[in-house]
């Protein structure tokens, strides 16, 4: 087949890939028509199952390389391997608060088998500030110099340093870090500032996993761009993070704790623009677990609680997701208590180990098929099955998708539901607790979807003085969210404010609210 190229003043296709760790997926997509779409299983080097998904892909859609205006890329890879325990860096934890933030130390509450690859190396520095941004102690230059040689001594080259009301006064992590390079010039630092909110001991967390995390990302995401460079794609490459928009391929290399809620997060977005509904539960039925998310005004509701990521409470700003164990890899046994489902998975390997591909594993999808929900695979290789095993089976999936549905609901009303993820086919029947339950075209591939389609934000969230007037303040939050957006690549012209809240400091006499602003706008280079 030919390879279509574009003509002069054409739109140009965007390509959406989600790297998940059972599949790959890919859509190419011209304006809001998806052109195609393809799924691969994610390869232990994921470069190879990007070079497959994206040849696939243009070779049915019957597009050139050449002709893609720019790639997006969603991953849970990050997210994976730190709750997999696998690829961590050590990291020292360096918290200049002394001597008033030095209650709880780092790592505390840390799991032990994390710790055993991260280690607990935390020290505490003299400096810090109040809420009101006043000082209460100078940073001291020899102390952070002793500091950066011990960390060098132990071989540890991620720092994490953080301060008590950083995202009020970064100025303070900022010359702190330039003392601990003055005398270590290797260190690779993330400052907490630029990571969480204003909780110190969770902004610090996310500080610490993000440090873990950075070789690992600067790994993956070379690969990746590796792998796009095989099939002849030069283009820009974006990634997606986890309030499902954009940032530069160097961007998620140093900060991939903000692509840790990115597959759920494309689903979201990619089952909003699939139906055309904009306020609506999402449920992203994968290979291994199943993630729950409300859409509002288009966009995921995002958590007000800290984040618990493998055991780690984190404050970086996280969509409010609920996973369950359950997927199409889930493991069905018989058990003393009765029938049981997962937790464990064959994940990536279900083409190799379920029933209905030549394999010995009974798996939620041998169910489905055997329940005649699919066409997957061999159905005869499931037709021993008993009706028996299958209906309590089925029943026991509808029964845990009802719970869960329960749990992420604010008041009783029926809410309508949206299936997305190739595991979708699951479930058969109505759910309780919903209005009525969509199934889009493309929804096996809707996170993939919701990579091609995102934007790019810009966001505050920090303290402001209203004691020259609300609205004023506000304005100031507006203006700096916008300003974010328009340096991250949005186009000016596009930008709309789709967050605002307000969170007064009841606790103390002040005139400081914390505001949180979060501006969208569509990438500028497309627009072009």
């Amino acid at each position: 087949m030919a390879r279509k190229t574009n003509a002069p003043g054409e739109a140009r296709p965007v390509l959406g890939i989600d790297v998940g760790g059972t599949n790959t997926d890919a859509v190419l997509m011209v304006g809001r028509e998806v052109l195609a779409s393809a799924k691969r299983a994610t390869t232990a080097e994921v470069g190879e199952g990007l070079v497959a998904v994206v040849e696939a892909l243009l070779r049915d859609a019957g597009v050139a390389p050449q002709s893609i205006g720019s790639v997006m890329i969603g991953t849970t890879q990050f997210i994976n391997a730190f709750v997999q325990r696998r690829g961590l860096a050590r990291v020292a934890a360096v918290r200049v608060s002394a001597p008033k933030g030095d209650g709880v130390p780092p790592f505390a509450a840390w799991p032990r088998d994390l710790l055993a690859q991260t280690g607990e190396a935390g020290y505490f520095a003299q400096g810090g500030a109040f809420f009101d941004g006043r000082d209460y102690a100078p940073l001291d230059p020899k102390e952070l110099e002793r500091i950066a040689l011990d960390i060098r001594s132990k071989g540890i080259r991620a720092v994490a340093v953080s301060s008590c009301f950083a995202p009020a006064r970064p100025d303070i992590e900022r010359e702190a870090a330039r003392m601990l390079t003055e005398a270590y010039p290797e260190a690779d630092i993330t400052l907490s500032a630029e990571v969480g909110g204003l909780g110190i001991v969770d902004r610090e967390n996310a500080a610490i996993m993000n440090g873990t995390l950075r070789e690992l990302a600067a790994r993956v995401v070379a690969g990746l761009s590796q792998g796009l460079r095989r099939v002849g794609i030069s283009s820009p490459v974006f990634f997606s993070q986890n309030d499902g928009t954009l940032i530069s391929a160097e961007f998620a290399s140093r900060f991939p704790v903000f692509t840790c809620s990115a597959g759920p997060t494309n689903s979201l977005r990619g089952a909003a623009f699939l139906t055309g509904l904009e306020d609506a539960l999402v449920m992203d039925i994968g290979g291994t677990t199943t993630d729950l998310g409300f859409l509002v005004h288009g966009f995921p509701r995002e958590s007000a609680l800290p984040r618990d990521i493998g055991g780690v409470l984190t404050n970086s700003h996280m969509p409010d997701i609920l996973s369950i164990a359950l997927g199409g890899g889930t493991l069905v046994r018989e058990s003393e208590t009765g029938l049981r489902l997962g937790p464990e998975s064959v994940g990536y390997q279900l083409t190799e180990r379920a029933l209905v591909f030549g394999g010995t594993e009974l798996t939620a999808t041998d169910i489905a098929v055997r329940a005649g929900q699919a066409r997957i695979g061999d159905p005869s290789k499931v037709s021993a099955l008993s009706t028996a095993l299958v209906e309590r089976a089925v029943n026991l999936m509808h029964e845990r998708i009802e719970d869960a549905i329960d749990r992420m609901k604010t008041n009783s009303k029926p809410v309508p539901v949206i299936l997305v993820g190739g595991g979708h086919i699951l479930l058969s029947r109505p759910l309780r607790g919903t209005l009525e339950v969509h199934r889009p075209r493309f929804a096996e591939v809707a996170n993939a979807v919701g990579a091609a389609i995102a934007m790019v934000s810009g966001r505050v969230d920090r303290l402001y003085d209203y004691s020259e007037g609300r609205d004023a303040a506000l304005q100031r939050a507006k203006d700096e969210a916008s300003q974010s957006a328009r340096a991250a690549g949005a186009d000016p012209g596009t930008i709309t404010i789709v967050e605002l809240s307000e969170l007064p400091m009841t606790h103390i006499r002040t005139n400081l609210v914390q505001v949180r602003v979060r501006a969208v706008g569509e990438l500028a280079s497309l627009r072009s």
